[in-house]
């Protein structure tokens, strides 16, 4: 097997879909046309079969580099050797600089020293490489089509190409100031393969996507201490975005192990209300209020369609669409050797009741700081607040989807607490009608019901689970929500738990954050995982808001921060989870932990501004 690492790779897009791009110039993973659509190219499922689109230097032993056009999700590969350096710009033109049924990719390939060798192999496998292509050479290119007859692709080229077992390959040589481009496309039979672009027309393209990318970033407002990795975060949401609904896909892969050669595998092309709701919070908090407006649009739409019990799922295809069974793939050896490979989620039937206080939290910061929500949505959302109301005492699977049956999660309480907090307050707000008295009553009682069986004197923590002894790292939410005050005894005494290291019962290991025990039964899955990103941002901020009492835990907050930002890619990008040797695990790149970046970031920023701290 000869795996990249997962933080090997780039991420380019056009808010449709989205590719991986590894340091080698190999196109490992592209789901096509849209984020949730079968793979074309899925080498980082299964090496042998699984399909890639490679350019790379071939001859001399080369170095590579890989960054971002500053400000832009367009990548640059660079090839440095003896004879020459050469250099790969991918990227994929977004809506209105090109045709939206083209979901073009551009690989813009040119020498700037010396002369270099570049060898070319591009192999779809359809349908997760369950569909072999049949290849036909044409004169601007190459076509690919899968073996019923369905859906192809074609690959426009300048450059002499050759039918291969798998698709095509070529060699071609540059010398200095010389270019190739290629443009992998939709095939539509009544037009064939498109002509290469000329080093004219790549290079509008190359301008029209930067300019897209730069013009969007600049209606940010972040101008804090880590502006540019809060800028990166910024557009890696973007990119997630799947433009035509608003809704936010948590990653764009399935399946990369949140443990190598474990069972712990998921699909997350798809829509979480909780994540795309986060993503809500982060994108308002730094000045894309169009975004949040788009997202708006989605999240009423799936309130309208509320119907029985639960009244919302907790996840959804990016088109709306509500069934996402889960299947496995038996043909693919999954990511070095981690079976099995998933495609859909059966999380979408679970019941977690944790998602309604992060959408009402969502909706309620919308109407504060984008556009006051409309009275049709705020009758879904009474609606939904009353069901709740009837239900919030359920045991639920919870927010980390584990599969060891339902049980009464605090963080799940908890967010059924802000749900009908924040529903009080947007009626408030908006002198809607509303069923007030009961909301209190429910509300409270929540709260009292938290503050007596989730805590464990004997951890001097809030736990999992009514009954358990587990920390969860999910409870460092309550001060971030306003359900606790952050120097709260209970919310320090929660901090000083969790930051204890893993063999004295806490979640810190060497400055990053378990979200759980997994090894504990209640999880319900064999095997073990990474430590989890997001949870490190959560820790960041809730240290940051008890520093305004106390300056240790400020300057904790601060190390933190700045040790997990060496944790990111060559290019700034995060995987769910980081493994014991820092490498990454789980989906890549992941929308929730650059959220929590982006919140962790802004709240950091400003409280040691408030605060008078240097640097």
């Amino acid at each position: 097997m000869s795996y990249e690492p997962i933080e090997s790779y780039g991420v380019i897009g056009n808010m449709r879909t989205a590719a991986l791009v590894s340091h080698a110039g190999s196109i490992d993973w592209m789901c096509f046309p849209q984020f949730d659509s079968p793979s074309v190219f899925g080498a980082l499922l299964d090496d042998a079969k699984g399909g890639r689109f490679r350019i790379g230097p071939c001859g001399a032993p080369s170095t590579t580099k890989q960054l971002y056009w500053p400000d832009t999700n367009v990548l640059v590969t660079r090839y440095l050797s003896p004879e020459g350096v050469g250099e790969i710009d991918d990227f994929m033109p977004v809506v209105g600089s090109a045709n939206p049924a083209d979901n073009q990719v551009v690989r813009r390939v040119r020498v700037v020293r010396g002369s270099m060798a570049f060898a070319l192999a591009c192999e779809p496998a359809f349908d997760y490489a369950r569909r072999a292509p049949k290849t036909t050479l044409v004169p601007n290119g190459a076509l690919f089509v899968g073996d019923d007859g369905g859906q192809g692709l074609a690959l426009a080229s300048s450059r002499q190409l050759t039918v291969t077992p798998r698709g095509v390959a070529g060699q071609f040589v540059l010398g200095e100031g010389e270019k190739a481009t290629f443009l992998l496309h939709r095939l539509c039979p009544e037009r064939g393969c498109m002509r290469a672009p000329s080093e004219a027309e790549a290079q509008a393209l190359f301008e029209e996507t930067v300019h897209f990318w730069r013009g969007w970033l600049s209606r940010c407002t972040y101008r804090g201490r880590w502006r540019e990795i809060v800028q990166r975060s910024a557009l890696v949401l973007k990119l997630l975005t799947f433009e035509p609904t608003g809704a936010i896909v948590a990653a764009p892969t399935s399946s990369l192990p949140e443990e190598l050669g474990g069972v712990r595998n998921w699909d997350y092309r798809f829509a979480w209300i909780r994540d795309a709701a986060f993503t809500l919070y982060a994108l308002l908090r730094i000045g894309f209020t169009d975004e949040a407006d788009h997202f708006m649009g989605w999240l009423e739409a799936r309130c309208r369609e509320a119907s029985g019990d639960p009244p919302l799922q907790l996840v959804y295809s990016v088109d709306g669409r509500d069934g996402l069974e889960e299947q496995e793939l038996s043909h693919l050896e999954g990511y070095r050797g981690s079976r099995p490979v998933r495609v859909g989620n059966a999380a979408y039937t679970q019941l977690q009741l944790d998602i309604y206080g992060e959408m009402m939290d969502s909706v309620y910061l919308f109407n504060k700081y984008g556009a006051p929500i409309s009275y049709d949505l705020w009758v879904q959302l009474r609606r939904i607040t009353e069901w709740l109301c009837d239900n919030w005492r359920r045991p639920d699977e919870g927010i980390w989807e584990t599969r060891g049956g339902r049980r009464e999660f605090v963080y799940s309480k908890l967010m059924c607490w802000v749900a009908l907090d924040r529903a009080l307050r947007l009626a408030d707000k908006r002198s809607f009608p509303a069923n007030r008295s009961r909301w209190v009553l429910e509300r409270d009682a929540i709260y009292e019901e938290i503050m007596v069986r989730g805590w464990s004197p004997s951890r001097g923590s809030f736990v999992q689970f009514y009954g358990s002894e587990m920390i969860d790292a999910s409870n460092l939410l309550m001060p971030l929500t306003f359900f606790l005050s952050p120097v709260d005894p209970k919310m320090c005494a929660m901090l000083d738990a969790v930051t204890r290291p893993p063999a004295q019962g806490g979640l810190l290991s060497d400055g990053l954050v378990y979200r759980y025990n997994s090894r504990d039964p209640a999880d319900g899955l064999t095997g073990q995982e990474g430590t989890f990103n997001c949870a490190t941002f959560w820790l960041v901020e809730g240290l940051t808001r008890a520093g305004r009492a106390d300056k240790r835990k400020l300057q904790d907050a601060r190390l933190l921060f700045e040790r997990m930002l060496g944790y990111a890619n060559h290019v700034g990008l995060y995987a769910e989870q980081t493994s014991s040797t820092g490498t990454a695990l789980g989906n890549y790149p992941q929308a929730l932990t650059h959220l929590a970046l982006i919140s962790a970031a802004f709240n950091l920023d400003r409280t040691l501004n408030e605060l008078g701290s240097q640097g």
